[in-house]
């Protein structure tokens, strides 16, 4: 194994080093680029939870969901939003369009009703809209009216918000187990706290309501996370083994080397993991409309791309920045950079206890019997 990257690696192209994996991309020495750019990514996703918020369904706050059919009128929303607001008095939390075709519906998401208020946006989205009912002839029965409790919709919140944290505590134990380390417990939880508060980050610029899929989405996209990051420290962990006992490379080197060695994998599983997202998107967006199907596929799409991003540009390079604390791993990177320092003088690089065999003083043979009979 070589001290340093090959001119021959240096020049290579940007695919040919992605295929080979010889350390070409310096992840770990740069990292304190990467450490600036996922900073000002997590400000920016702090700003949007902070800012915007999020738009949380009726699942969780409560209220009251109003579903009426699309008809062969077709409006813009924002005129759907004003009628409700001003027969009801309460400005809709999401207005928005579900199905396609003749099963097309408008769906409006607001603060619980009285019984009141029910009848009148009954009254006002039928003298506006005229949606049909099961004949086709308009008829105000098509207007329907769905509650969700307060109570319940805080008993979702609880449950979801437990199972984020129950999730986050088993992988912390499970990487601890796995490579007996907690610096890698440690930066892998570190990873994982980058993808949730980013993609909430990114759905709350988004402006779409956070529903039970989309906590289910984003638990989801936590496993293909941490799964990514297990990889890349299987491999560093495969890399490092013993290197405290040799002079030749650093920990982050070595670390260095394992990410190269598992960035394709790494951009193939995500493109794998990433076209049938899309693809749901895609149907959800033209064929069934803005609705469960769409929230759950934008949160893990957004997701698996930030997972792909801190597995490799900030799960590594913090695995490499917490191990060079440790004194040890100070002292073998002293020894490292003396003993390039040596080579670069043209002196003897050999470690102090290595064996050396000098050729001009090898030892004499032994004498065979034949030979002491001559003699």
């Amino acid at each position: 194994m070589t001290d340093i990257v090959t001119e021959t690696e240096k020049k290579a192209s940007f695919f040919s080093k992605l295929y080979t994996g010889t350390g070409a991309f310096d992840i770990v020495g740069h990292r304190r680029k990467y450490y600036l750019a996922t900073g000002l990514i997590i400000v920016v996703a702090i700003l949007g939870i902070l800012f915007p918020g999020f738009t949380f369904s009726i699942d969780f706050e409560g209220g009251t969901q109003v579903s009426f059919p699309v008809g062969s009128a077709h409006v813009d929303t924002a005129k759907v939003r004003e009628t409700v607001r001003s027969a009801t008095g309460v400005e809709p939390s999401a207005v928005q369009t579900a199905g396609t075709g003749a099963a097309a519906t408008y769906q409006v998401s607001l603060s619980e009703l009285d019984n009141d208020q029910i009848t009148k946006a009954r009254e006002a989205l039928f003298q506006t809209f005229h949606p049909p009912g099961r004949d086709g002839s308009p008829s105000p029965n098509s207007i329907s009216f769905s509650g969700v409790s307060s109570t319940w919709g805080q008993q979702i919140t609880q449950r979801g918000l437990l199972a984020l944290v129950v999730f986050l505590v088993i992988v912390t134990i499970y990487i601890a187990v796995r490579f007996r380390e907690w610096d890698m417990a440690l930066a892998a939880l570190a990873s994982l706290f980058f993808d949730v508060i980013v993609t909430a980050g990114f759905y709350a610029w988004s402006g779409f309501e956070v529903s039970p899929a989309t906590v289910i989405g984003l638990l989801t996209i936590l496993g293909f996370s941490l799964y990514d990051t297990v990889v890349v420290f299987d491999k560093v962990d495969e890399n490092v083994r013993g290197v405290l006992h040799t002079n030749r490379r650093t920990y982050g080197e070595q670390a260095n080397l394992a990410v190269n060695q598992t960035l394709m994998r790494s951009i193939n599983t995500t493109v794998i993991s990433a076209l049938p997202i899309i693809s749901l998107m895609v149907v959800a967006a033209w064929l069934l409309g803005v609705g469960t199907l769409m929230d759950l596929g934008l949160i893990q799409l957004v997701g698996v791309v930030v997972g792909a991003y801190s597995s490799v540009f900030f799960a590594s390079p913090l695995l490499v920045s917490l191990k060079e604390r440790r004194p040890e791993y100070k002292a073998h990177t002293a020894r490292v950079l003396a003993r390039r320092a040596k080579i670069a003088a043209g002196e003897d690089p050999s470690p102090e206890g290595e064996a050396t065999v000098h050729l001009d003083k090898a030892p004499a043979r032994p004498q065979t019997k034949r030979a002491r009979r001559r003699d």
